[in-house]
């Protein structure tokens, strides 16, 4: 690839984001000269809903060839390296070959990483999106869409409705408010429209289409994506639970939590 295809072209992204991705370039090149040879960014850096303390950084990183051990153990030691200079970020990546790009993809929840980089991405190395023929089908989204409905999030909010269960302290954090309330709102909103929407986007789409009751729940999780402090760590979820709810809308995360639990059976209910 030319010079100027190979240059770092995030420039609708946050700075912290154009940081973390000029750093593993700068060490993959260094660590495997050659072997990325582009990388582009999906997620919430391209759908403007990017928040540096709990927001992954998603990317997809293109090779010639499928990975190959050494390959592998060189891109162990990049993120190895990458997490020491960037502690509190969190990494998201996917190694594919051009002609992977081209095809339905081997895992199904791929079809959503494939439809956000044709519609969404941003080069960070390599030619544009609109220039790599990438596979999409909007049926099959839909499928994987209802699939994910069903195989993931009914058993999560089974599980989550039981005090016995991990998932039901996890219902109880911030943390898992966003990803049950927001998560479910993006999943509808690709359903309804066939596209992808950030957690934000979907916050806002749940209050405009569905009824009054649901919104104190969204505004909450709203509030709590924009504050960008819930992590999914012990430290984050011991700091809300016991901590001070004074910008919270509900008096306690017992009381959210009902509500997130109801919210996520109305929008399984609401596709069928």
């Amino acid at each position: 690839m030319d010079q100027t295809r190979r240059s770092l072209g995030c420039e609708t992204a946050a700075q912290e984001v154009k940081d973390v991705v000029g750093a593993y370039l700068r060490l993959a090149d260094a660590e495997a000269p050659g072997l990325i040879e582009g990388l582009y960014l999906t997620g919430s850096a391209v759908l403007n809903d990017f928040r540096p303390n709990t927001s992954d950084i998603d990317f997809v990183a293109v090779i010639a060839t499928p990975l190959d051990k050494a390959a592998t153990a060189a891109l162990a030691k990049v993120r190895a390296r990458l997490r020491k200079c960037f502690p509190r970020l969190l990494f998201d990546e996917l190694y594919v070959t051009w002609d992977e790009l081209k095809h339905e993809p081997r895992s199904a929840c791929n079809a959503v990483t494939w439809q956000t980089l044709a519609d969404y991405g941003i080069a960070c190395r390599g030619p544009r999106p609109a220039d790599l023929g990438i596979w999409t089908d909007p049926q099959v989204l839909t499928r994987w869409t209802l699939d994910n409905l069903d195989t993931y999030w009914r058993p999560l909010l089974d599980r989550a409705s039981s005090f016995l269960s991990p998932r039901s302290w996890m219902a109880l954090t911030g943390y898992g408010a966003v990803w049950i309330v927001l998560g479910m709102s993006r999943l509808h909103y690709t359903l309804a429209t066939g596209d992808i929407i950030s957690k934000e986007g979907a916050g806002l789409y749940a209050l405009q289409t569905f009824p009054e009751k649901w919104h104190k729940i969204v505004n909450e999780c709203l509030r709590i994506r924009r504050a960008d402090q819930a992590r999914p760590d012990l430290t984050s979820a011991l700091a809300e639970l016991f901590g001070r709810h004074d910008e919270s809308l509900y008096q306690t995360p017992l009381s959210r939590r009902r509500d997130v639990l109801d919210y996520g059976a109305m929008v399984l209910a609401s596709v069928g």
